[in-house]
């Protein structure tokens, strides 16, 4: 039986392997594609729509319990699929 989690923004649970795990870095969130970090991690659909929602819910810094802001911009490039030169 395969791990469940819940995605911060949506509250739905799924399976951990259709979720993206983030962390908090020094200043920003980092992708944890192998789920393997160290420290609190936050699970988020891997979608645009999820994403906004976990910004607009101050979701992100609530999982990972920080309290200062943390930068979105490299996780809202991937998941825009734009890349960040």
């Amino acid at each position: 039986m395969e791990p469940v989690r819940t995605c911060v923004a949506c509250r739905s649970r799924a399976p951990k392997s259709s979720l993206l795990r983030v962390v908090a870095g020094k200043s920003e969130l980092v992708v944890d594609d192998n789920a393997s970090l160290p420290g609190r991690g936050a699970w988020l659909h891997p979608t645009i729509e999820c994403y906004r929602v976990a910004v607009q819910r101050r979701a992100f810094g609530r999982a990972l319990r920080v309290a200062t802001a943390l930068d979105t911009i490299t996780l809202e490039n991937r998941l825009n699929g734009t890349v960040n030169i």
